[in-house]
Formats: C-alpha cells, sequence, structure tokens
C-alpha cells in the first residue's frame, strides 16, 4: 500500500500582502547560504533562509541569474547522489 509522503507546510506572504501555502521540497546550503526550496500546486520558488537571533526568515530571490544558477547547482548534486 502506498502512502503519501508528508512534508513540512509553510505559508509566505507575497509582495501584495496574499499569504500563499507550500510544501517544503527541499533544504540546502551552498556558498555558505542555507536554500529552501518550496512547492505548490501552481509552482515552485527557491526561498534564501536568514537567521535573526533564534528565528528564520524566508527570502526571496530577486536575481534571476543567481536563482538559475543555484537551481542548476542543487540539480546536480541530486543527480549524483539521487535519493531511495
Amino acid at each position: 500500500m502506498e502512502q503519501d509522503s508528508i512534508r513540512d507546510l509553510v505559508t509566505v506572504e507575497d509582495d501584495q500582502g496574499n499569504l500563499l501555502s507550500y510544501e517544503v521540497e527541499a533544504l540546502f546550503e551552498m556558498q555558505g547560504e542555507s536554500y529552501a526550496l518550496l512547492r505548490s500546486n501552481e509552482e515552485t520558488v527557491l526561498m534564501r533562509v536568514e537567521e535573526d537571533g533564534k528565528e528564520q526568515y524566508l527570502v526571496g530571490l530577486s536575481d534571476k541569474d543567481d536563482k538559475d544558477a543555484i537551481l542548476d547547482a542543487y540539480q546536480v548534486a541530486v543527480d549524483a547522489a539521487p535519493a531511495e
């Protein structure tokens, strides 16, 4: 019997003040920064995880080239060591 995988859910407020729900697809570090790959029914979003004391915040990435480079490097890492 197959079971649906249970993922962590986060709610993100967009620039217009709308609350959007996402599943956490992956958390990873690259070049000394932490990132979260979030997925909803409509889209997949990459955000940087920033810490302020004991609090963590998700921050959008504005530079498309940086975002593409991070996603490309993440995909290479996943392809090199796929999950079972």
